[in-house]
């Protein structure tokens, strides 16, 4: 049995931490480039330092003349992307860092791996395992704890640029340790916020000022109370936030992106790929069974594995573990699963359709949790597959 009384903890951070600057600029070449063609091929790598980002990777299109002519086009991506963020800091500014974009056509070695052929159905981009998972614990079926450290600092963000808390800057962490009680979440222990501030005057308790209130806005009622211990900024001045401060880098928010640490992870990241590569799109497909498990009554926590091989369509594997909450066994949703669902790279893409430029948007805050949006954005968060689940069963 699993244990019921524990604390458990998740981080996020914000779209203006210098990894998540990197993401965010990766994911917005790839909404370009599949605006272009929408079965476009992008790999694309960002890192970020003191007044410079370098863009590498591989990229395709079918038109090669207008390949070279989406290439010019990065530079400008980039310089947008720093500018919503907020960045004009001295050291990294929108309009003065230098950019060097170093993306290059892709492989025709891979390509022809993933490439449907005459007497075959599309590949997988890579070989790998990816990981969904969903929990009874927040309307969205996530994890509490990395849920509401992400609604933290997305609500801190929308303050900062409606001119509601001008001092606080685009860098900034956050991190919630939760006490469960009987297998469910009900207090915050412990609150850790660090946010990029203007000011070398302000001090841990003039942000703290600043931020309580919308924490507090933030979190459960009653969640907050007189045990839990707060640390706001407590190393004191944050002023240089952001690729001046720190290296960024593509891909190294992997646990914050998914579950903060409540699920098992594949290893793979997810930004700047094409949904092709199933690193990202078969963890998108994992999430949405997952979710729908939990949805349709079967479970109360699922952790749904699939695995690929380069070049080969149909998963290697699908495994479900229920943790001992499900009405039936695991082999029973494993079956009903793969029955309502093609999970070939091509299924996935179309059932979810990911072939549109939807993928900016997911570069902060998480890639879970979030709403369907009306134009595809976040559509492995519907649970539409609950009759159909319900039926296979």
């Amino acid at each position: 049995m699993s244990r019921q009384n524990y604390l458990f903890t998740s981080e996020s951070v914000s779209e203006g931490h210098p990894d998540k600057v990197c993401d965010r600029i990766s994911d917005a070449v790839l909404d370009a480039f599949l605006t272009e063609q929408p079965e476009a091929r992008v790999a694309c790598e960002t890192f970020a330092t003191t007044n410079r980002v370098v863009i590498g990777g591989e990229v395709g299109l079918t038109d090669k003349a207008r390949l070279s002519e989406m290439k010019k086009q990065v530079e400008q991506i980039a310089r947008d992307c720093i500018r919503d963020i907020g960045y004009e800091q001295e050291k990294f500014h929108w309009k003065t860092c230098e950019i060097t974009n170093l993306l290059h056509e892709q492989s025709a070695h891979i390509a022809q791996g993933v490439d449907a052929a005459d007497n075959k159905d599309e590949g997988a981009g890579d070989q790998g395992i990816m990981f969904g998972y969903a929990v009874r614990e927040t309307p969205e079926l996530m994890p509490a704890p990395i849920q509401y450290a992400h609604a933290i600092l997305r609500r801190l963000a929308e303050a900062r640029k409606a001119g509601e808390a001008p001092t606080l800057g685009p860098d900034a962490k956050s991190q919630l340790s939760i006490r469960y009680e009987d297998g469910k979440p009900v207090e915050v222990t412990s609150i850790v916020l660090s946010t990029q501030h203007a000011h070398e005057s302000q001090t841990s308790d003039d942000i703290r000022e600043i931020v309580e209130p919308y924490i507090r806005e933030i979190l459960p009622e009653g969640w907050i109370n007189g045990n839990t211990e707060w640390h706001v900024n407590p190393t004191g001045t944050f002023v240089i936030g952001g690729p001046d401060g720190d290296a960024g880098l593509t891909g190294r928010k992997i646990i914050v992106d998914t579950y903060g640490g409540a699920a098992p992870h594949g290893g793979g990241a997810f930004s700047g790929k094409d949904p092709t590569k199933v690193d990202r799109s078969a963890a998108y497909a994992a999430r949405y069974l997952a979710k729908n498990v939990v949805a349709a009554g079967v479970a109360d926590r699922c952790t749904l594995q699939l695995s690929y091989a380069i070049g080969v369509a149909k998963p290697l594997s699908i495994y479900v573990d229920t943790h001992g909450t499900g009405q039936v066994a695991d082999s029973e949703i494993e079956r009903a699963v793969a029955e309502i669902m093609d999970l070939t790279p091509r299924g996935i893409r179309t059932h979810l359709g990911l072939n549109r430029p939807i993928y900016q948007r997911t570069a902060a805050y998480g890639h879970f949790g979030r709403t369907p949006e009306d134009d595809g954005g976040f559509s492995w968060e519907r649970t539409d597959l609950v009759d159909a689940l319900k039926a296979a069963l």
